[in-house]
């Protein structure tokens, strides 16, 4: 499974950072680096959830930045 992770800076000067193939994963940040590490701990957490639940089976993962 390939995970993506998408940053935009907000109006305000926060960072979000989202991850389009876990539904609800997205994280605020005072950084884009902030905001994408909380988004990564966020799928990684959804993933492990997923699998203890029984939801999802065991996989590969890989993590990439989406190029702005």
């Amino acid at each position: 499974m390939n995970l993506t992770i998408e940053t935009e800076r907000e109006a305000d000067g926060r960072w979000i950072a989202e991850v389009p193939e876990l539904a609800g994963v997205m994280a605020y940040g005072a950084t884009q680096d902030e905001a994408m590490a909380r988004a990564e701990v966020l799928a990684l957490r959804a993933l492990a959830e997923q699998l203890e639940n029984g939801e999802a089976r065991p996989i590969g993962i890989s993590i990439s930045v989406a190029a702005e």
